[in-house]
């Protein structure tokens, strides 16, 4: 049964949603709430696109640097990062499921776990950072490590923190995403027929986990 604008809100009973007078149906607002998300996310992989580019172009111009300098960094701790952002989008893909199901509960422990992850992710980034710094593996001009003196060292480290903290600026902006409609869902807000900002939620998170699946590897196993 549909709740009615007298019961919305009311503990147990999900809201429900209001159509934009420029929309003829939830069904055509909702359709077009995903589309504008797909092409939103079609201009995030371009940025990224861009740093890919640069760095292939980099790699090419100086192999071995590249190489040695990636040795530099912390395999171990990239590679829990990675298990933390993979399990992340798991329980992300599950809060949509429950989503569908009106279990706005079960919504909202599968995203504080994903922010949980997200949190853990960036502390570890923190770690990472530190570490540079000390060792002033830091890009362009900045860098100074005397472990490292070939030409195009620099330059992997410059893309190195750049594409990171983009990436780590994502995973910020994914958090304040997910707490916002966390809270929605705190409100028992969706239901089988509201469920469109947990969707939208999860798909920007499942782009900042992607964007990351393509970084550990050419940042840390080359």
């Amino acid at each position: 049964m549909q709740s009615s604008p007298a019961t919305a809100g009311v503990a147990g009973v999900p809201h429900r949603p209001q159509v934009a007078a420029h929309f003829a149906s939830l069904e055509v607002q909702n359709h077009a709430a995903r589309l504008g998300m797909w092409l939103f996310l079609a201009t995030e992989i371009l940025l990224f696109a861009g740093l890919f580019v640069i760095y292939a172009n980099y790699r090419f111009l100086f192999p071995e640097a590249f190489a040695l300098a990636s040795r530099e960094l912390n395999l171990n701790l990239g590679t829990f990062n990675t298990l933390l952002l993979i399990t992340s989008s798991f329980t992300a893909a599950m809060a949509v499921h429950y989503a569908k199901e009106a279990q706005n509960k079960k919504v909202v422990v599968m995203f504080v776990l994903t922010i949980l992850m997200a949190c853990g992710f960036l502390v570890v980034k923190y770690f990472e950072y530190a570490h540079k710094f000390h060792e002033h593996q830091l890009p362009g001009p900045y860098y100074a490590f005397p472990g490292l003196t070939l030409p195009g060292a620099s330059a992997y480290f410059t893309i190195y923190f750049l594409s990171t903290g983009l990436h780590a600026f994502h995973v910020i902006v994914g958090m304040i995403v997910l707490g916002w409609v966390t809270l929605k869902a705190m409100r028992n807000e969706f239901s089988h027929y509201n469920y469109t900002a947990v969707e939208l939620g999860s798909m920007y998170w499942h782009l900042v986990d992607l964007v990351w699946i393509f970084l550990f590897p050419m940042l840390y196993l080359i």
